[in-house]
């Protein structure tokens, strides 16, 4: 059967298919990504967790030292000039027409910047040794280098996040992509700085080893940004744009109204929203701060999760069998409820003779939480992320254009001012629930000890509960998905074709 020519103008790939009933869709069966660049997109999945970010929070409270009640304040300034930044580059972004493509100039212009911003952020320690929580200076400094840092990361992140879901318009292919890099990149190490900084860090902190702690975070988080910047810059080289943009360059106001016009869209809008008033704080900072030791605590739980380290890997094996049995929708929905479930079991645990305070039945309940927690590993990282592709995919079909980064920008700009609400509300509740700042790991009081449970458990799962109601409105039922794909591998081969023919 013939491949028809003219749909390979321009550089595109083939959409559509000559056959005697007429052209037919493809997207089920024809792959667009060849082994050098599937390895590429496997690696930049690997450098998105090669760091040492788990530890932000020891990082600012420890090391930095930035005073709860100053930081809640500042989050609440930047997040206006963040509003402002998020509309404009989002215009800017979705306007953009050129040889590269419209996200590329971006992702390969702006890595570099990024990667001497993220070194000095990490090293900030060295620009103000040993001074107070409220040192002005410090903090004049934090705060001009958030802003500048959150533009540069905001275009990266803009053209990141449409750039993904443009790579293949082959949905089947998208989810395989997405598939492979999840389930081989913890295999290639993606977890390995926050392992070996976590041995580190616990070592300083009992006096084993003789390193001042900014040093350790300084020399791991510049060089892991480092390593990370170098995988990303080579996805965005070897890979490629191959979802055509309509000639027509929209407006940012259609951007803004693509958020509720695009039903998907606004459902995950929704879904974030209310999912977002959860407080919460990390699990780690509850065991650092409750059992005192991190190497150990952390080697225990590596222990506690060998039952359920191929639990993970098999899950992926579910992700086919069980996209052709059930929507979306009910994946989606299914792994919120089933996570709730093994969060509020953590708890009970916790609490039955105060557990939370002994380390052995949490560590068997972290274990037995996570057996059962790795089966549904798989398919709720591969659905998370083909969601947006999906919904901008939707956006296409329904308005004959592709808005990623402004509709991006609308889907996040609630949840922005939200996230610095909920930010300076969690930096309050440390301060209310009696945290410390400063204090040697393990000595908070008992009542502080329980509220940092507690706010690892079930405070999270029943702040953030309503997120599930718009997950159960879900619009495309697997024969709509079918048919929206038919129709935009139509599309996609005419606007193909037109561009082509005004060049000439």
């Amino acid at each position: 059967m013939a491949v028809n020519d003219k749909n390979k103008q321009n550089g595109n790939d083939v959409l559509l298919r000559d056959t005697a009933d007429g052209k037919v869709n493809i997207y089920e069966n024809f792959n667009y990504v060849g082994v050098k660049e599937s390895a590429a997109y496997i690696l930049n999945d690997v450098s998105n967790t090669f760091n040492i970010n788990a530890f932000t929070d020891r990082f600012i409270w420890d090391v930095v030292k930035i005073d709860f009640t100053i930081s809640a304040i500042v989050n609440i300034f930047t997040s206006a000039w963040d509003i402002i930044n998020d509309l404009l580059l989002a215009a800017v972004v979705d306007n953009t027409r050129t040889r590269l493509g419209k996200f590329r100039p971006y992702l390969l212009g702006m890595q570099i910047p990024l990667t001497l911003l993220g070194a000095l952020y990490w090293m900030l320690p060295l620009f103000f040794p040993g001074s107070s929580a409220t040192y002005i200076p410090k903090l004049i400094f934090y705060f001009a280098f958030s802003v500048i840092k959150e533009t540069a990361d905001t275009a990266v992140s803009l053209a990141k996040g449409g750039y993904m879901s443009t790579v293949t318009p082959n949905p089947n292919e998208r989810v395989r992509l997405i598939t492979l890099a999840e389930l081989l990149s913890g295999y290639l190490g993606e977890d390995i700085p926050r392992y070996v900084f976590g041995f580190v860090y616990d070592l300083i902190i009992t006096s084993k080893i003789k390193m001042q702690l900014s040093t350790a975070f300084v020399s791991f988080g510049v060089s892991t940004g480092v390593i990370s910047s170098v995988l990303t810059f080579w996805f965005f080289l070897v890979s490629k744009e191959r979802v055509p943009q309509s000639l027509e360059r929209p407006n940012i106001k259609e951007g803004m109204r693509a958020i509720f016009t695009n039903y998907p869209v606004l459902l995950m809008c929704l879904s974030d929203f209310l999912g977002g008033f959860a407080v919460s704080t990390n699990e780690s900072n509850y065991f650092i701060d409750v059992f005192g030791s991190h190497a150990m605590v952390n080697t225990l739980i590596n222990v506690a999760n060998i039952p359920s380290a191929l639990n993970g890997s098999i899950s992926y094996a579910f992700v086919s069998p069980l996209r052709k049995r059930f929507s979306s929708k009910a994946l989606w929905v299914g792994a919120d409820i089933y996570g709730d479930i093994l969060s509020v079991g953590f708890f009970l645990t916790g609490i039955i003779n105060r557990n939370y305070t002994r380390l052995t039945p949490m560590i068997i309940a972290l274990g037995v939480r996570e057996f059962f927690s790795k089966w549904a590993f798989g398919v709720n990282k591969v659905i998370n992320a083909d969601l947006w592709n999906e919904a901008m995919d939707y956006c296409e079909w329904k308005n004959g254009y592709r808005m990623e980064a402004t509709t991006s920008v609308a889907k996040g700009l609630v949840l922005k001012i939200q996230s610095s609400l909920m930010s300076s509300v969690k930096s309050i509740i440390l301060k209310k629930i009696g945290y410390v700042q400063g204090l040697r790991i393990g000595t908070q009081d008992t009542r502080t000890k329980f509220w940092l449970f507690a706010l690892a458990s079930i405070v999270p799962t029943v702040s953030g509960a309503l997120g599930i109601v718009p997950k159960f409105l879900w619009p495309l039922t697997k024969e709509k998905r079918v048919r929206m794909y038919k129709e935009l591998a139509e599309r996609r081969s005419e606007t193909v074709s037109a561009g082509a023919a005004e060049k000439i």
